[in-house]
């Protein structure tokens, strides 16, 4: 042997005896070798005479299982693994053991890991595949295949081992937020008939929150928003973590996981082409790129309505009307604008709900001719449903249609008109707001000419809390009542009035007490304390409709005595709901109309509104004449102007909202 060979031998044993070089751990390619630790060739023979004694006097089967679970560990890289225990010639009677659980219980290794891939499998399945409305959510909706997984598995399959685990780790966190914003959409598409805004409606979790600590405490809340956290940060970490566990499953199986995603891109392809569908929706799914497709043009619709609506804000067919060409008619009268929360359409038609609401507006509109009133009603087309209150009060005052707080925002920001603000411009009346369900500041009673706004803090009550509704309707009634329409004025009133007993979750409910008894409220403390738990309430889809019809049933009956006992020859009521209930109530495919009416003791208020055809009384017929929201405010302007039906509002009813950016997609 020559010295030059002798010493690379030599060198060679070095580096087998520092354990550098040595790996293990399946390949594509089978097991890496051994390198045996040699001196030269008579030392390397015996050695390896001695370890082939020693193995074939002490071997043991492999552990069942071993080999598999070594392959679905999640810690080991094939590229990666490095020997560190005793090396082959170091120790002719110490082979290399495996060390830990896993060699101790292969079998439950095994289940381990073929649990956890089984599980990340699912999580990403889910993810992408998730629909964005509750009644979408059932078996059929995951009976697909997304081509998305297909194209990301053959992207992983492609990228070198660091590259691979960066875009894993990322895809995974992208999967973990689109799945967040899918169960926004999911609850919003719930309650307020619309999917999430990603630009616009952020601020509504805020106004979430405070209806859960209103609703079922503030310990419970609490709980919650703490939960939503926790479960927001958990999906972001599991998906990357489940994305990265499925892409070292496949990279440790590259020919089984490259032969799988080449016959489910092969029979998505076929399935694509010939249309085959599972359950109404096809079965080679993109219904993952088709959402972020919609969720882009949405946020493109929305900074450009922003511009766009800005300049219709701008635009006030009566913004530049003199006060004395305004109200005409209507001078000398107290005006009352009364809302009543979640009073819609489904309140009057559906027949669950329908007989006990018709029932107390019929008896109502007789109570109201006893006493020398009249009544004319019709249908309005909210720009809200479920929810955002605000957003139909605004549209009904402004003659604006506001389907969005960057909408709100904007035309509150303004001057342009609205009605109530039309009366202050006339100086002919005071004008005030009564609004329980203001619990703070409250800039925006500038905007709409409110020379006082009574908020929750300002009207005297001392009583509990109806789950949200800070007191009941009749109590806020009775207030406006002692601190503004029972004093007398150098000038009638122009009242906006917000009633919120019929707020959700419809339970507890007041009950009416003799006016007498109202005093600061607490009489309502054994009330409230006999009522239904909202939880109770809530999640059951037959008492929830019952409780709801209820509730606006004591709504109307609240409104409808106040006027009969405190009303006189000159009052004139205004009053309607500001947007259908949540669609556990109203249905899924449930119309935004709302029912609206005018009621008066001077016969020739509702003369001048006779041109509308509107139906007699305070319940409008399926047949009543249906107009959008926005455009009540130029029709009673016009109607109640110098020159009646010669004014510039819109001639023909509208049926149908405009677009708006806040519609979502459904899959």
């Amino acid at each position: 042997m020559s010295r030059q060979s002798s010493s690379r031998q030599r060198s060679e044993s070095d580096k087998g005896t520092t354990g550098e070089g040595l790996t293990e751990g399946p390949s594509p390619e089978g097991p890496p070798e051994r390198t045996p630790d040699v001196r030269d060739a008579d030392t390397a023979q015996g050695a390896v005479a001695d370890a082939g004694a020693s193995v074939g006097h002490d071997k043991s089967p492999e552990p069942p299982g071993a080999v598999e679970e070594a392959e679905e560990g999640p810690e080991e890289d094939p590229e990666e693994t490095t020997v560190t225990g005793p090396l082959v010639g170091t120790a002719p009677d110490a082979a290399p053991a495996r060390k830990g659980w896993r060699a101790k219980y292969p079998v439950a290794a095994r289940t381990v890991a073929w649990t956890v891939t089984t599980l990340s499998l699912a999580l990403v399945f889910i993810a992408l595949l998730l629909p964005t409305k509750l009644t979408l959510v059932e078996p059929s909706a995951f009976m697909r295949i997304p081509v998305e997984g297909i194209f990301g598995a053959t992207l992983l399959l492609m990228l070198p081992t660091m590259a691979r685990r960066v875009v894993a780790v990322l895809a995974g966190a992208a999967l973990g937020a689109l799945t967040i914003l899918n169960l926004l959409d999911i609850g919003f598409n719930e309650f307020l008939g619309r999917g999430f805004n990603v630009v616009l409606d952020w601020i509504l979790l805020d106004d979430a929150e405070s209806y859960l600590k209103d609703s079922v405490g503030g310990t419970a809340a609490t709980v919650a928003v703490i939960g939503v956290v926790v479960l927001a940060v958990a999906l972001l970490v599991l998906m990357a973590l489940a994305v990265l566990r499925v892409s070292n499953v496949m990279a440790r199986n590259t020919a089984v996981a490259t032969r799988t995603t080449l016959v489910l891109g092969t029979v998505w392809v076929m399935c694509a082409a010939l249309g085959v569908q599972v359950a109404g929706a096809p079965f080679a799914s993109r219904s993952t790129t088709a959402l972020l497709q919609d969720r882009a043009e949405r946020v493109r619709k929305t900074l450009r309505d922003e511009r766009e609506f800005a300049k219709v804000a701008a635009v006030d067919t009566y913004g530049d009307t003199p006060g004395d060409q305004l109200l005409t008619g209507l001078r000398g009268k107290d005006m009352i604008f009364t809302f009543i929360e979640s009073y819609g359409r489904s309140a009057i038609e559906d027949p669950a709900i329908a007989p006990g609401v018709d029932k107390t507006l019929k008896n109502a509109t007789k109570r109201l001719g006893k006493a020398g009133f009249a009544a004319k009603s019709g249908w309005l087309t909210s720009a809200t449903y479920g929810g955002s209150s605000w957003l139909g009060h605004s549209t009904f005052l402004t003659g604006l249609w506001i389907d969005n707080q960057n909408r709100y925002r904007t035309v509150t920001a303004g001057d342009h008109m609205s009605i109530t603000r039309a009366f202050q411009r006339t100086g002919a009346w005071r004008t005030v707001g009564i609004m329980p369900g203001v619990q703070k500041a409250w800039p925006e009673g500038k905007f709409y000419g409110l020379d006082h706004v009574y908020d929750s803090r300002e009207l005297g009550y001392k009583g509990p809390k109806f789950s949200w509704s800070t007191m009941p309707d009749q109590y806020a009634l009775k207030a406006f009542q002692r601190l503004e329409h029972g004093k007398k004025h150098d000038k009638p009133l122009m009242s906006e009035i917000i009633l919120t007993s019929s707020h959700q979750p419809w339970a507890p409910i007041p009950k009416t007490v003799p006016w007498s008894e109202v005093g600061n409220g607490s009489v309502y403390k054994a009330i409230q304390k006999a009522g239904k738990k909202p939880a109770d309430v809530f999640t059951d889809s037959t008492k929830v409709k019952t409780e709801y019809g209820r509730s606006i049933q004591y709504s109307v009956n609240s409104l409808i005595d106040y006027v009969l006992k405190y009303g006189n020859k000159n009052t004139v009521l205004v009053f309607l709901g500001d947007h259908q209930p949540l669609a556990r109530v109203s249905g899924d495919n449930a119309s935004r109309d709302v029912p609206v009416a005018i009621v008066a003791h001077d016969k020739a208020v509702l003369d001048r509104i006779s041109h509308w055809d509107w139906d007699d009384g305070l319940m409008p017929g399926a047949k009543a004449p249906v107009w959008k929201m926005s455009s009540f405010r130029d029709r009673f302007l016009d109607a109640y102007g110098p020159n009646p039906g010669g004014g510039t509002a819109p001639a023909s009813p509208s049926t149908r909202p405009s677009t708006s950016p806040s519609a979502s997609a459904e899959r």
